[in-house]
């Protein structure tokens, strides 16, 4: 083996100097490695494809059925859609119970503290301390009314954390929860207008 290998090394040394093979193979060894190190760079996303003709049958007439098809309507654009104007809150008949207190009766506390957390938001829009946004979170809308009479950041930050303790991460509602989303509203009340809501 080392025999024949010291041949062909002295058979080629005859042909190419054997400097030059040594630069030859060192190229060779860099193209590798780069080849090696950007492997997916230059390997194309999608190799030629080559397809022989393909010989194709001809199509043989087929008997169908005539299909009713029925009238397309004329599609026109739907009306724009307009934001309504803000409700003021409902009045609460004297001796009657508002929507919270009925749903608070019903013992669907969650959905009690929703519908006050409703109503402080409708009094702070009729009391023109936040504009009438869709979409607005409660942190959203305590930081905009906070803008505006910053004495209610701390009864909004409580009112909105009862709110996401029910029903974003939620939590159980209980009577407690009503009870102090009441208080809540009626300080924000007591706040905004100087007078205790009904």
């Amino acid at each position: 083996m080392s025999r024949w290998w010291t041949e062909t090394v002295a058979a080629l040394g005859d042909v190419v100097p054997l400097p030059l093979v040594a630069l030859i193979l060192l190229a060779v060894a860099l193209l590798v490695a780069l080849g090696w190190y950007f492997f997916p760079a230059w390997v194309p996303r999608r190799l030629p494809r080559f397809s022989l003709p393909r010989w194709r049958r001809p199509r043989l007439p087929r008997f169908r059925l005539p299909r009713f098809r029925r009238r397309s309507r004329k599609r026109t654009d739907p009306p724009p859609v307009r934001l309504p104007a803000p409700r003021t809150p409902e009045p609460v008949p004297a001796g009657g119970l508002g929507p919270a207190d009925r749903l608070a009766a019903e013992g669907r506390y969650a959905e009690a503290v929703r519908e006050r957390l409703r109503e402080m938001v409708r009094l702070l829009v009729v009391r023109q301390v936040v504009e009438p946004r869709p979409g607005l979170t409660v942190v959203e809308l305590t930081e905009a009314a906070a803008r505006n009479r910053p004495q209610v950041r701390p009864t909004l930050h409580a009112a909105g954390a009862i709110f996401s303790d029910l029903w974003y991460a939620q939590r159980p509602a209980t009577a407690a929860h009503d009870r102090r989303m009441r208080e809540l509203a009626t300080d924000l009340s007591r706040e905004l207008t100087g007078e205790e809501p009904r």
